[in-house]
């Protein structure tokens, strides 16, 4: 019997010259995409990946935080082998191209079949498994998901008693896959019910070709991205496999990827981050890619051992959101030898200028900025190595994509008036990893201009050189460490109280998270009388997920609105920095019993202004206020208050 014919081969992605303009950028645009580029799908980069590497190292799953303890390997054989298998179980199940496959798991090497096997067979849905029953099973359905790989211990997550939940609740669901924990012990696992199969039955089935002869063409649909997790419903994106390929491509150019990085890649993989500048674009060029336990960057320990793991693995790369980067930044290196590292990058929130100049003198590690969305598979724009640039500069745009800024309308969407270099606006792209629309035409209809430009929401400017900066958001998304929180989720919750009148929530500065939800509400007039404490608490028992759920309620007497009586959420959040401010003002001065009095007021867009009264030891507390605001997002100006004359500014 004749079997299936493979793919082509070709190389696997390797980077040119390094980048270190916008000229480099046009440089590789010179060679025609399609030459550059012959790749089609997420399975042929394996294929080809197999080919070229082999028996090296492509994953590496630690499955403690112990820099000691022995970690779990797979080749880059073995992955293929492992994909082809996990497909053809999937295509035994019935799984076809226009079928979804949910996966429910923590970090493991299993994840990695789930992905690629299941872009292989059909369409890949991850799902943050810190979502409800409710909210999961809405997504899974919105998708026709037809099968389910889920974890088979509970974990922090209580992962499989979800997923034996989910099965009554998702009409469309056939069959669950149970990825056994690694250290299950033989014969430990649970007797499995009908419709639930092990993934281990993988091995009964070729690992040497796709056993459906499938042919994934470049437009064929690879996965199906939910767009937070907090928002209010279900949004799910469509990737074609050449949006992801083309990411892991563009990515591999721009940073100068080789065989011999070392990466620990510490994103969850139900995120594009992890998924595909993360994961796809290493494994696309020889990386080995290390998996920080189940748990990974949610694991405290992986934290406190993250440079002891960096010198045991010889990491080459750093990766983090800046959440991440202010945790390791309070821990010490001990000893721990990180010259390996040559390059650090993050993304998907904003990066204090403060955490910058710390991380920076601590480690001696500049940390490169990125722009990245699930609408153009994972990023966008790159800082790439040896380019030092300014907290807030983002980088290039990736070759032959395009970028443009233009001057918002009235509505405060984007128009068509192009905007000069220096000048902010509304940021667009076209790109060949924009993604294929979201499952709701309508919701696909807003995200894009009306001549087919990707509308980002994001505000920005270009410089002279070419580069991205990014300056704030016209969308009232608040993003805290990186997760896209959706007021409307915690709006919903508190206005269900018999109370509360009006409640907006927004974004309140934060040095460690970016921003932090907090909410602004007024009551019914002759209401029963309620705390701002049991508002929290009825507000958190109603929003899903923890990230979401707001640090305080604050009753206020009328809310502020525009001319046409919508709620004006500028003052909201220029209240809400004030209050972070004077909090913290507040516990200074109680170091110090008789300080001079200090008083906080809003000062412009993302600007407070601290006017402090004078006092023998004014120019201390100064001193000590600029060290504590510093690290806030926000511009913060200390000036005293005049005994006689003008404030001088501190």
């Amino acid at each position: 019997m004749r079997l299936p014919q493979m793919p082509p081969l070709h190389l696997p992605f390797a980077p040119g010259a390094p980048v270190r303009s916008l000229q480099d950028v046009e440089r590789i645009e010179a060679c025609p995409l399609a030459e550059a580029l012959p790749v089609q799908s997420t399975y042929e980069i394996f294929v080809n990946s197999a080919a070229a590497f082999g028996d090296k190292t492509a994953l590496t799953f630690l499955p403690t935080a112990d820099p000691a303890a022995e970690p779990i390997r797979w080749s880059y054989a073995q992955l293929l082998t492992g994909i082809h298998q996990t497909a053809n179980l999937l295509h035994h199940l019935g799984v076809g191209p226009e079928d979804a496959v949910a996966v429910l798991l923590p970090g493991c090497l299993e994840y990695h079949l789930a992905l690629w096997g299941g872009e292989a067979a059909g369409i890949v849905q991850p799902l943050n498994p810190m979502l409800t029953d409710e909210k999961i099973a809405a997504m899974m359905t919105l998708a026709r998901a037809k099968v389910l790989i889920a974890y088979g211990g509970e974990g922090d997550l209580g992962y499989w008693s979800k997923a034996l939940r989910l099965r009554a609740l998702v009409p469309t669901l056939t069959t669950v896959l149970r990825v056994a924990p690694h250290d299950e012990a033989p014969g430990a696992a649970p007797a499995l019910p009908a419709g639930v199969l092990d993934l281990a039955a993988r091995h009964q089935h070729p690992g040497d070709h796709l056993v459906s002869g499938r042919r994934i063409a470049a437009t064929d649909i690879a996965a199906y991205f939910h767009t937070g997790g907090t928002t209010g419903a279900p949004k799910l994106a469509r990737h074609s496999h050449g949006a992801q390929v083309f990411t892991a491509w563009g990515s591999v150019q721009m940073q100068g990827i080789r065989p011999e990085d070392v990466g620990i890649n510490g994103y969850p993989l139900f995120h594009v981050a992890g998924v595909l500048p993360g994961s796809l674009a290493a494994l696309s060029a020889g990386v080995e890619t290390i998996i920080p336990t189940t748990g990974l960057f949610r694991n405290r320990e992986v934290i406190a051992n993250y440079w002891r793991l960096v010198e045991r693995y010889r990491c080459t790369y750093l990766s983090a959101v800046p959440t991440v980067l202010a945790a390791l930044a309070n821990v010490p290196l001990d000893g721990a030898d990180i010259a390996s590292l040559r390059y650090c990058r993050t993304g998907a929130a904003i990066l204090a200028p403060e955490l910058a100049v710390r991380f920076e003198r601590l480690f001696g590690l500049h940390i490169h900025e990125s722009l990245g969305m699930t609408e153009m598979a994972g990023i966008s724009t790159i800082t790439p190595p040896g380019v030092n640039a300014p907290a807030g500069c983002v980088g290039w745009r990736l070759p032959h994509t395009q970028l443009r800024v233009v001057a918002l309308d009235a509505q405060g969407n984007a128009s068509d008036q192009d905007l000069p270099p220096g000048q902010p606006g509304m940021v667009l792209f076209q790109s060949p990893n924009l993604f294929s629309g979201f499952l709701d035409a309508a919701d696909t209809a807003k995200a894009f201009t009306h001549d087919g430009w990707l509308a980002t929401g994001d505000l920005g400017f270009v410089d002279e050189q070419g580069r991205l900066h990014l300056s704030g958001r016209s969308k009232d998304l608040i993003i805290r460490s990186g997760h896209n929180i959706d007021p409307k989720v915690i709006e919903d919750a508190l206005g269900a109280h018999p109370a509360v009148q009006l409640c907006a929530a927004v974004g309140a500065p934060d040095a460690y998270a970016g921003e932090l939800p907090v909410v602004y509400a007024t009551l019914v007039p002759g209401a029963p009388a309620v705390t701002e404490a049991e508002l929290l608490a009825f507000t958190a028992d109603r929003v899903d997920e923890a990230v979401a759920r707001p640090r305080w309620v604050q009753v206020i007497e009328t809310m502020p609105v525009t001319n046409v009586g919508k709620i004006y959420k500028p003052d909201l959040r220029q209240r809400a920095a004030c209050h972070t401010v004077q909090a913290l003002v507040d516990s200074v001065c109680a170091e110090a019993p008789g300080s001079p009095r200090s008083q906080v007021q809003p000062e412009g867009d993302n600007a407070v202004r601290v006017t402090v009264a004078p006092g023998p030891d004014v120019d201390t507390l100064q001193a000590r206020l600029r060290e504590v605001l510093a690290p806030l997002p926000l511009t913060v100006r200390i000036t005293t208050a005049p005994a006689a004359g003008s404030p001088q500014t501190a």
